[in-house]
């Protein structure tokens, strides 16, 4: 390695936070301010509560709700497509009793 450089590796920084939690760590920074750590935010301490403040939740459950009741009503290609087929031979058999008599 060459000399003179690396930074200084300090064994014992401190990190403090607005909390006035103090941890030591290695780094090259001696002293480490920070707003808010794992001691105090509050994903970490399980005071987390999630807000839903666009009602996004009420809104997918009315979408989904809706497209429920739409495929209720609405029938599959399988079903229209025997629906089609019944509809031809009737026609079908229609022409052929018409032609017959």
């Amino acid at each position: 390695m060459k000399t003179d450089i690396h930074p200084t590796y300090y064994q014992n920084a401190t990190i403090t936070c607005a909390c006035g939690s103090v941890t030591k760590v290695g780094s090259t920074v001696e002293n480490i301010h920070i707003e808010i750590c794992s001691n105090c935010h509050p994903f970490f301490t399980g005071k987390q509560k999630l807000i839903d403040t666009a009602r996004r939740v009420d809104k997918f459950e009315k979408r989904m709700s809706q497209k429920e009741a739409l495929s209720k009503t609405r029938i599959g290609r399988k079903a229209k497509k025997a629906r089609l087929a019944e509809k031809k031979t009737a026609k079908a058999s229609s022409r052929k009793s018409t032609s017959e008599k």
